[in-house]
């Protein structure tokens, strides 16, 4: 695990395990069983794409720009609109390492940065005044001083080394112009992508890419979780699960639905998908998990001592 994942993750966790004895308000009776997996009362009825765990607690991004948060009182909208008030959607979500900025992005170039300890709202939308949707947003160093790296829906990776500040931008096209889907950074600027013509690429500069597979895949890449050179987990369709090694990719199989997220540490992991489909990874292998939702999930982070799936219809899972 790289520095900077472990740091962030250290200083996440303890946030959100305060923040996890929470009691939170529930749509369905709570379980007695630790294992399962509970319905959570949502504000609001449209698609959560993303959700992450800030130094504040945990927040969901989604449709019409809405932003929640995971307050004592349970989850509570604090922003609808987006960054420009018109209403985008939002589709990626990323935090600085210190957990202090949630930056957010998503369609007709919509870049938002919101500082949780102050509430204050940052619009850094079209830069360079690229107005195509972006998917997905990560984000490296601390708040106010970020490396900003947006996947653009174009085939583009926009990048800023000066905390998306106007005339930092840059960007590359990294493989054939196909939208690129997930964005996942290990290290200031070393990360991965992957992109709709089933290619993943890395790179070491933040600028710069290199293709490093996947031949013969046969199915889409949705989410990819990046945590080293030689550790990278990507979901796709068809229920596939890759493990890059640093020198062979690894293909799981774990059932039929197209998995949107996907998130592992030290060997455990989660990954999520279509109709309510939750995978947990123990003990080297892959089980699926009881969930009380036939929604499709888009996201899933783990913090502390609840993890958090997120979806269609509002769905929000915790566990």
């Amino acid at each position: 695990m790289s520095e900077r994942t472990s740091t962030r993750r250290n200083v996440l966790k303890a946030a959100g395990a305060a923040l996890g004895a929470a009691a939170i308000p529930t749509a369905a009776a709570a379980s007695t069983d630790d294992s399962e997996w509970t319905a959570v009362e949502s504000p609001t009825g449209g698609t959560l794409y993303d959700v992450e765990e800030t130094s504040e607690g945990a927040y969901a991004v989604g449709d019409a720009g809405v932003v929640l948060d995971r307050t004592e009182r349970g989850w509570q909208k604090i922003l609808d609109g987006g960054p420009t008030g018109n209403g985008n959607n939002l589709y990626g979500a990323d935090v600085t390492d210190d957990g202090e900025r949630l930056w957010f992005v998503g369609s007709s170039g919509a870049i938002g940065e919101y500082d949780v300890t102050t509430g204050n709202l940052n619009d850094h939308s079209a830069p360079m005044d690229v107005t195509n949707n972006f998917n997905d947003v990560s984000v490296t160093g601390a708040a106010g001083e970020a490396n900003v790296y947006v996947a653009g829906d174009s085939g583009k990776m926009y990048y800023s080394f000066e905390n998306g500040a106007t005339q930092t931008w840059d960007y590359v096209t990294p493989g054939s112009g196909s939208a690129i889907n997930a964005v996942d950074f290990y290290d200031d600027r070393k990360g991965h992508i992957v992109d709709g013509n089933k290619s993943v690429f890395a790179t070491r500069d933040g600028a710069t890419w290199d293709a490093i597979g996947l031949a013969d895949a046969n199915v889409n890449f949705y989410g990819v979780d990046s945590d080293g050179a030689d550790d990278v987990w990507v979901s796709g369709g068809g229920g596939m699960v890759f493990h890059w090694t640093g020198s062979r990719w690894v293909p799981t199989d774990t059932g039929d639905a197209g998995l949107r997220d996907i998130e592992v540490e030290g060997g455990a992991g989660l990954a999520v998908g279509g109709g309510g489909n939750v995978y947990d990874r123990e003990s080297e292998a892959w089980e699926s998990d009881a969930t009380p939702t036939g929604q499709n999930l888009k996201a899933v982070c783990r913090r502390g001592d609840v993890e958090i799936a997120i979806g269609a219809g509002g769905a929000i899972l915790e566990h």
